[in-house]
Protein backbone atom coordinates (compact mmCIF):
# COMPACT_ATOMS: atom_id res chain seq x y z
CA UNK A 1 0.00 0.00 0.00
CA UNK A 2 1.20 3.68 -0.83
CA UNK A 3 0.97 5.53 2.37
CA UNK A 4 1.13 9.43 2.63
CA UNK A 5 2.21 10.94 6.11
CA UNK A 6 2.61 14.25 7.37
CA UNK A 7 1.55 17.92 5.89
CA UNK A 8 1.55 17.77 1.72
CA UNK A 9 3.53 20.72 0.52
CA UNK A 10 1.35 21.23 -3.08
CA UNK A 11 0.25 24.67 -4.92
CA UNK A 12 -2.38 26.63 -3.74
CA UNK A 13 -5.96 26.85 -5.25
CA UNK A 14 -6.67 30.42 -4.04
CA UNK A 15 -10.07 32.57 -5.20
CA UNK A 16 -9.49 35.79 -4.21
CA UNK A 17 -12.27 38.09 -4.58
CA UNK A 18 -13.72 41.99 -4.08
CA UNK A 19 -15.24 44.89 -5.12
CA UNK A 20 -14.13 46.80 -8.61
CA UNK A 21 -10.81 48.60 -8.49
CA UNK A 22 -9.41 47.52 -4.90
CA UNK A 23 -6.18 45.29 -6.09
CA UNK A 24 -7.34 42.13 -6.57
CA UNK A 25 -5.40 41.52 -10.11
CA UNK A 26 -2.63 43.45 -8.61
CA UNK A 27 -2.19 41.07 -5.71
CA UNK A 28 -2.37 37.80 -8.30
CA UNK A 29 0.58 39.61 -10.01
CA UNK A 30 2.68 39.83 -7.26
CA UNK A 31 2.65 36.35 -7.49
CA UNK A 32 5.96 35.03 -9.01
CA UNK A 33 5.81 33.69 -12.28
CA UNK A 34 2.77 34.18 -12.96
CA UNK A 35 0.60 34.40 -16.02
CA UNK A 36 -2.92 35.55 -16.65
CA UNK A 37 -5.34 33.80 -18.40
CA UNK A 38 -7.56 36.80 -19.03
CA UNK A 39 -10.99 37.02 -20.04
CA UNK A 40 -11.91 40.71 -19.75
CA UNK A 41 -10.06 43.84 -20.56
CA UNK A 42 -8.03 45.01 -16.99
CA UNK A 43 -4.47 44.21 -17.23
CA UNK A 44 -3.62 47.62 -18.96
CA UNK A 45 -1.75 48.92 -15.99
CA UNK A 46 -0.52 45.41 -15.04
CA UNK A 47 3.03 44.72 -15.41
CA UNK A 48 2.59 41.18 -16.27
CA UNK A 49 2.46 38.20 -18.61
CA UNK A 50 -0.68 37.11 -20.54
CA UNK A 51 -2.53 35.49 -23.29
CA UNK A 52 -4.99 37.56 -25.42
CA UNK A 53 -8.58 38.26 -23.81
CA UNK A 54 -10.45 35.14 -23.85
CA UNK A 55 -13.20 35.71 -26.60
CA UNK A 56 -15.23 32.68 -25.91
CA UNK A 57 -15.25 29.53 -23.69
CA UNK A 58 -13.51 27.39 -25.80
CA UNK A 59 -10.06 29.80 -25.87
CA UNK A 60 -10.25 29.20 -22.36
CA UNK A 61 -9.98 25.86 -22.72
CA UNK A 62 -7.12 26.15 -25.09
CA UNK A 63 -4.81 28.29 -23.23
CA UNK A 64 -5.35 25.75 -20.40
CA UNK A 65 -4.52 23.19 -22.91
CA UNK A 66 -1.46 25.32 -23.98
CA UNK A 67 0.03 25.23 -20.53
CA UNK A 68 -0.46 21.67 -19.95
CA UNK A 69 1.11 20.12 -22.94
CA UNK A 70 3.91 22.89 -23.35
CA UNK A 71 7.04 23.43 -21.42
CA UNK A 72 7.36 26.79 -19.80
CA UNK A 73 8.38 28.36 -16.67
CA UNK A 74 5.69 29.81 -15.52
CA UNK A 75 4.80 29.01 -11.52
CA UNK A 76 1.09 29.99 -11.37
CA UNK A 77 -2.07 30.62 -13.97
CA UNK A 78 -4.47 33.27 -12.86
CA UNK A 79 -8.41 33.30 -13.90
CA UNK A 80 -9.08 36.99 -14.28
CA UNK A 81 -12.10 36.86 -13.84
CA UNK A 82 -14.50 34.22 -12.67
CA UNK A 83 -17.73 35.76 -13.64
CA UNK A 84 -16.46 36.88 -16.98
CA UNK A 85 -15.54 33.06 -17.26
CA UNK A 86 -18.92 32.38 -16.38
CA UNK A 87 -20.70 34.62 -19.26
CA UNK A 88 -18.29 33.12 -22.03
CA UNK A 89 -19.88 29.89 -20.68
CA UNK A 90 -23.50 31.14 -21.21
CA UNK A 91 -22.54 32.79 -24.54
CA UNK A 92 -21.12 28.84 -25.71
CA UNK A 93 -24.15 27.27 -24.67
CA UNK A 94 -26.81 29.80 -26.10
CA UNK A 95 -24.95 29.52 -29.36
CA UNK A 96 -25.10 25.81 -28.82
CA UNK A 97 -28.44 25.27 -28.52
CA UNK A 98 -29.79 28.67 -30.39
CA UNK A 99 -31.46 30.31 -27.37
CA UNK A 100 -31.11 33.93 -26.32
CA UNK A 101 -30.57 33.29 -22.58
CA UNK A 102 -29.05 30.73 -20.35
CA UNK A 103 -32.43 30.56 -18.59
CA UNK A 104 -34.34 29.25 -21.83
CA UNK A 105 -31.40 26.67 -22.78
CA UNK A 106 -32.35 22.78 -22.12
CA UNK A 107 -35.71 24.16 -21.63
CA UNK A 108 -35.58 26.12 -18.95
CA UNK A 109 -35.92 25.51 -15.44
CA UNK A 110 -32.68 26.29 -14.39
CA UNK A 111 -31.38 23.47 -16.74
CA UNK A 112 -28.95 26.05 -18.26
CA UNK A 113 -27.66 27.07 -14.94
CA UNK A 114 -26.93 23.69 -13.94
CA UNK A 115 -25.21 22.92 -17.41
CA UNK A 116 -23.04 25.62 -17.15
CA UNK A 117 -21.91 24.61 -13.64
CA UNK A 118 -20.75 21.49 -15.47
CA UNK A 119 -18.24 23.45 -18.29
CA UNK A 120 -17.41 25.70 -15.43
CA UNK A 121 -16.26 22.23 -13.18
CA UNK A 122 -14.34 21.32 -16.27
CA UNK A 123 -12.06 24.41 -16.16
CA UNK A 124 -11.84 23.55 -12.50
CA UNK A 125 -10.65 19.93 -13.76
CA UNK A 126 -8.00 21.28 -16.46
CA UNK A 127 -6.69 23.96 -13.89
CA UNK A 128 -6.27 21.30 -11.21
CA UNK A 129 -4.47 18.96 -13.75
CA UNK A 130 -1.94 22.06 -14.33
CA UNK A 131 -1.58 21.90 -10.47
CA UNK A 132 -0.88 18.28 -10.12
CA UNK A 133 1.52 17.84 -13.15
CA UNK A 134 2.78 21.33 -13.70
CA UNK A 135 3.17 22.39 -10.16
CA UNK A 136 1.20 25.97 -10.55
CA UNK A 137 -0.61 27.87 -8.07
CA UNK A 138 -4.27 28.50 -9.66
CA UNK A 139 -5.54 31.64 -8.60
CA UNK A 140 -8.93 32.68 -9.90
CA UNK A 141 -10.17 36.31 -9.33
CA UNK A 142 -13.67 37.45 -9.01
CA UNK A 143 -15.85 40.69 -8.25
CA UNK A 144 -18.04 40.82 -6.20
CA UNK A 145 -22.12 41.59 -4.99
CA UNK A 146 -24.36 41.17 -1.76
CA UNK A 147 -26.73 38.75 -1.37
CA UNK A 148 -29.47 38.13 0.97
CA UNK A 149 -28.66 35.45 3.36
CA UNK A 150 -31.02 32.87 5.22
CA UNK A 151 -30.00 31.71 8.45
CA UNK A 152 -31.90 29.01 10.69
CA UNK A 153 -31.23 30.61 13.87
CA UNK A 154 -31.26 34.18 13.38
CA UNK A 155 -32.99 37.27 10.84
CA UNK A 156 -31.76 37.00 7.45
CA UNK A 157 -29.12 39.06 6.40
CA UNK A 158 -26.68 40.61 3.49
CA UNK A 159 -23.53 39.49 2.94
CA UNK A 160 -20.61 39.50 0.16
CA UNK A 161 -20.19 36.81 -1.98
CA UNK A 162 -18.51 36.00 -5.57
CA UNK A 163 -20.37 37.81 -8.26
CA UNK A 164 -21.52 34.07 -9.61
CA UNK A 165 -24.23 31.85 -10.03
CA UNK A 166 -24.89 29.84 -6.56
CA UNK A 167 -24.29 26.68 -8.25
CA UNK A 168 -21.05 27.96 -9.38
CA UNK A 169 -20.35 29.84 -6.26
CA UNK A 170 -20.87 27.14 -3.86
CA UNK A 171 -18.38 24.56 -6.23
CA UNK A 172 -15.59 26.96 -6.23
CA UNK A 173 -15.89 27.73 -2.41
CA UNK A 174 -15.72 24.27 -2.14
CA UNK A 175 -12.96 23.58 -4.68
CA UNK A 176 -10.82 26.17 -3.11
CA UNK A 177 -8.35 26.01 -0.87
CA UNK A 178 -8.48 29.54 0.16
CA UNK A 179 -11.30 31.93 -0.58
CA UNK A 180 -10.38 35.79 0.53
CA UNK A 181 -12.37 38.64 0.18
CA UNK A 182 -10.61 41.77 -0.45
CA UNK A 183 -11.82 44.46 1.51
CA UNK A 184 -11.45 48.37 2.11
CA UNK A 185 -11.18 48.41 6.27
CA UNK A 186 -13.48 52.05 7.14
CA UNK A 187 -11.40 53.46 9.85
CA UNK A 188 -13.75 55.96 12.20
CA UNK A 189 -13.78 58.51 15.00
CA UNK A 190 -15.66 59.59 17.32
CA UNK A 191 -16.96 63.38 17.80
CA UNK A 192 -18.48 65.35 20.18
CA UNK A 193 -21.88 66.29 18.28
CA UNK A 194 -22.72 68.59 21.30
CA UNK A 195 -25.69 68.67 23.53
CA UNK A 196 -23.43 65.50 24.84
CA UNK A 197 -24.29 63.02 21.94
CA UNK A 198 -21.46 61.65 20.30
CA UNK A 199 -21.42 60.76 16.51
CA UNK A 200 -19.49 58.47 14.32
CA UNK A 201 -17.31 59.69 11.06
CA UNK A 202 -16.08 57.76 8.04
CA UNK A 203 -11.84 58.70 7.51
CA UNK A 204 -10.78 59.00 4.36
CA UNK A 205 -8.69 56.47 2.63
CA UNK A 206 -9.14 53.14 4.92
CA UNK A 207 -7.04 50.34 5.10
CA UNK A 208 -7.28 47.05 2.60
CA UNK A 209 -6.84 43.48 3.77
CA UNK A 210 -7.82 40.43 2.84
CA UNK A 211 -10.40 38.48 5.13
CA UNK A 212 -9.68 35.21 5.48
CA UNK A 213 -12.42 33.46 7.41
CA UNK A 214 -16.15 33.63 6.96
CA UNK A 215 -18.35 36.59 8.74
CA UNK A 216 -22.16 37.19 9.03
CA UNK A 217 -20.58 40.09 6.18
CA UNK A 218 -18.73 38.09 3.81
CA UNK A 219 -18.07 34.34 2.47
CA UNK A 220 -14.55 33.24 3.14
CA UNK A 221 -12.02 30.23 4.01
CA UNK A 222 -8.93 28.85 4.59
CA UNK A 223 -6.57 25.88 4.53
CA UNK A 224 -3.44 27.21 6.31
CA UNK A 225 -4.92 28.39 9.72
CA UNK A 226 -4.65 31.97 8.98
CA UNK A 227 -5.15 34.96 11.20
CA UNK A 228 -8.60 36.90 10.32
CA UNK A 229 -7.36 39.49 8.34
CA UNK A 230 -3.89 39.68 6.47
CA UNK A 231 -2.30 42.81 4.79
CA UNK A 232 -2.89 43.27 1.49
CA UNK A 233 -0.33 41.84 -0.71
CA UNK A 234 0.67 38.18 -1.80
CA UNK A 235 4.10 37.90 0.50
CA UNK A 236 1.60 38.25 3.41
CA UNK A 237 -0.15 35.06 1.92
CA UNK A 238 2.51 33.30 1.09
CA UNK A 239 4.32 33.50 4.03
CA UNK A 240 1.95 30.66 5.65
CA UNK A 241 2.99 28.27 2.90
CA UNK A 242 6.19 28.93 1.51
CA UNK A 243 8.69 27.03 3.38
CA UNK A 244 11.13 29.72 5.11
CA UNK A 245 15.08 29.37 3.81
CA UNK A 246 17.36 28.51 7.31
CA UNK A 247 20.32 30.18 6.93
CA UNK A 248 23.26 27.59 7.20
CA UNK A 249 24.90 28.45 10.96
CA UNK A 250 28.04 30.39 10.73
CA UNK A 251 31.22 28.28 11.17
CA UNK A 252 33.07 28.89 14.76
CA UNK A 253 36.58 30.26 14.50
CA UNK A 254 39.76 27.84 15.56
Amino acid sequence: MKINRGKQQLPRKTVIYGGPGIGKSTIASQCPDAIFLPTEDGLGQIDCHSFDIAASYDDVMTNIGQLYTEEHTYKAVVIDSADWLERLIWESICQQQSVESIEQASGSYGKGYVLACNLFSAVLTGLDALRQTKGMHIIIIAHAKTESHKDPENPDYDRWVPKLHKHVSALLLEWADEMLFAHLKVLTTTEDGGFGRKTTKALDGGKRVLRTVARPTAVAKNRLNLPDEIDFNWAAYAQHFTPKTVAPSAKKES
